[in-house]
């Protein structure tokens, strides 16, 4: 068990992280990650005021459907990155990181739920087959969807979302039915794994992780992400200092590297070309898929490209990799 966000989270179950990790990319497991906030906005003027606050538009989907998006500040700083329900006609669950429910609280109003609630995300090539067993409807509620669902008597939203590169669902649980509804899983022969396992997942699918990739002083566009900005918005937060930004350029790059070996890269590691410091390390860990160490980093714009040599400096000594694609390993089975 470890602090994070101010919960304390699973780092690893008896398994350990690689286990759970391959578990994932073979089979199925479920991470408990209630830590993750919640804030239902509902009534008339809810999809106007998510509208008003966040980079994506609702207007390309639909209700029943699910949105990444993101709450930038004024001067383009990503404050959160978000998934949106979009449960009903009028019902929204906001689902912001979990240091910064309150954040997004006094961006868009609405009630916080976090504490009502479990969220169980099942993840995995056999996450649908296995969760079968308990529901089936649950199972089949589709990639970027959202149902309501009775699962044991218990009163649930399923979203087709996840943070792993993998198919799966996250379902949000009573907490009062949600030791019944875990305990359910596990005995369907789904694997309980940890932050730990979360991490190198999302890092091998090249997912940003806020804090990061994302937050003070990285727009969406130089995360990578400007297919989060929904341009024909006219109003939304932090998007005059987001025009301005990319009508002179961004400041930095996102960038894979793949390193040499098994020792693991970590965050904060400059980045060198040519004996030049060009860059920084946002994230870095052992791949267990690839079987080597992978890394994402901010870089100089036009500094290095696809296959560029480059050495990083972990804790004194150097660790030699190159310039990747992203992601590392292709988003698969959805």
């Amino acid at each position: 068990m470890m602090p994070f966000g101010g919960w304390d989270m699973p780092l690893s179950y008896p398994s350990g992280t690689v286990a759970e990790h391959l578990a994932c990319r073979t089979d199925a497991v479920v991470f408990d990650v209630s830590h993750l906030g919640t804030v239902r906005v509902e009534g008339q003027n809810a999809k106007s005021a998510l509208q008003a606050a966040f980079t994506n538009d609702l207007d390309k989907i639909s209700p029943g459907c699910t949105q990444y998006t993101h709450l930038l500040g004024d001067d383009a700083a990503v404050l959160d990155d978000i998934i949106v329900w979009w449960i009903d006609t009028d019902v929204f669950d906001v689902m912001p990181n979990a240091s910064n429910t309150d954040d997004v609280v006094q961006a868009i109003s609405g009630r916080e739920t976090t504490g009502e609630r479990a969220i169980l995300a099942v993840q995995g090539p056999r996450a649908r087959e296995r969760l079968s067993t308990v529901n089936k409807q649950a199972s089949v509620v589709a990639h970027n969807c959202v149902e309501r669902v009775q699962i044991l008597g218990a009163s649930c939203v399923v979203a087709g979302t996840g943070y792993t590169g993998e198919d799966g669902v996250e379902i949000a649980v009573p907490l009062a039915s949600a030791t019944m509804v875990f305990e359910a899983l596990i005995n369907a022969g789904i694997t309980p794994a940890g932050l730990g396992a979360r991490d190198t997942l999302r890092l091998e699918a090249g997912f940003p992780l806020h804090g990061h990739e994302l937050g003070a002083g990285i727009s969406p566009i130089e995360a990578g992400l400007s297919w989060v900005v929904a341009w024909n918005k006219n109003v939304f937060r932090g998007r005059d200092a987001l025009k301005l930004l990319v009508e002179s350029g961004p400041r930095k790059v996102l960038v894979g590297i793949a390193t040499d070996g098994r020792r693991p890269p970590r965050e904060g590691c400059p980045v060198s070309l040519d004996g030049r410091v060009v860059g920084v390390t946002t994230s870095g860990n052992f791949s267990p898929i690839l079987n080597h160490g992978i890394a994402l980093a901010f870089v100089e714009p036009n500094s290095v490209q696809i296959g560029s040599s480059v050495v990083l400096n972990v804790r004194g000594s150097e660790l030699t990799g190159r310039v990747v694609k992203r992601p590392f390993i292709a988003k698969r089975n959805y």
